[in-house]
C-alpha cells in the first residue's frame, strides 16, 4: 500500500495554469467561431488549444500533475474578483484572452525549472497569442453587435 502523496507546489501551478490556459483559449475560440464567423480565427485559436497539448506531452504525466490537483482546497476557489462585470461578448472576449497570456507566461517561468526548451516552446506560444489577439480584437471592434 502506498503512503500519501507529497504534493509538488509546481506542479499543482503547472496543472492549474494548462487548464486555466486551454478555458479561455475555448472561450476565444467560441466568440471566432460563433459571434465572428471566422473560420481563419477559430482555426488559430484551436491551433494553439492542440499546440499546447503537444507541450503537455513533455511535461510529468498526466495522472502526475491530476495527483496534485486539490480543486477543493484551493484558497483561489471563491475569489470572484471581476468575474461577474461582463457586460458584452467583447469583456469576455478580452478577460479570457488576458487569463490565457498570463497562463502561458506562468507555465513558461515554471518549466524553466525543468525543462528549459519547454518554457521556450511556451514563450513562442504566447508571441502567437498576442498577435491572434490583435486580429481578433480588430474584428471584434467592427462588429455592431454588443452583447
Amino acid at each position: 500500500m502506498r503512503g500519501p502523496t507529497k504534493i509538488d507546489p509546481v506542479n499543482r501551478i503547472i496543472d492549474a495554469n494548462i487548464n486555466r490556459a486551454k478555458e479561455g483559449l475555448r472561450v476565444c475560440e467560441e466568440i471566432a467561431r460563433f459571434i465572428l464567423n471566422s473560420r481563419q480565427l477559430t482555426g488559430e485559436f484551436k491551433k494553439i488549444r492542440h499546440g499546447i497539448d503537444i507541450l503537455i506531452k513533455r511535461l510529468p504525466p498526466g495522472e502526475e500533475l491530476l495527483a496534485t490537483r486539490k480543486s477543493s482546497e484551493d484558497v483561489g476557489r471563491t475569489i470572484n474578483a471581476g468575474e461577474f462585470t461582463r457586460r458584452n461578448f467583447r469583456d469576455i472576449f478580452s478577460a479570457n484572452i488576458q487569463r490565457v497570456k498570463e497562463s502561458i507566461r506562468v507555465l513558461e517561468e515554471f518549466t524553466k525549472l525543468s525543462k528549459k526548451s519547454l518554457s521556450l516552446s511556451f514563450k513562442k506560444i504566447r508571441y502567437e497569442v498576442y498577435e491572434i489577439e490583435k486580429k481578433a480584437s480588430k474584428r471584434i471592434s467592427a462588429l455592431r453587435l454588443n452583447r
